[in-house]
């Protein structure tokens, strides 16, 4: 006999992705932009360092540059409802 209870739908099957009976597949989108913000802060630290030329640099601003691009598009994505 079929339940009568509603099952809630959470976006992942349990067939994909059996770790998700336990609730362990949603992303955590906080623990990604913490985790950004401290790629872009070692990425900075790095400019201090015992290189002689200037290429290092410009290529450490760059990366750093592109995680907070990625960084700010997703915050602001996520509060004006454009990515869930």
């Amino acid at each position: 006999m079929a339940s009568t209870e509603v099952e809630q739908f959470t976006g992942v099957d349990t067939v994909e992705v059996p770790s998700a009976a336990w609730g362990w597949s949603r992303i955590n989108h906080r623990t990604w932009h913490i985790t950004g913000l401290v790629i872009f802060g070692f990425l900075l630290a790095m400019l201090r360092g015992n290189h002689v030329g200037h290429v290092e640099n410009w290529f450490l601003i760059g990366f750093a540059a592109l995680v907070l691009i990625v960084l700010v598009r997703d915050l602001w994505g996520r509060r004006r409802g454009w990515i869930r």
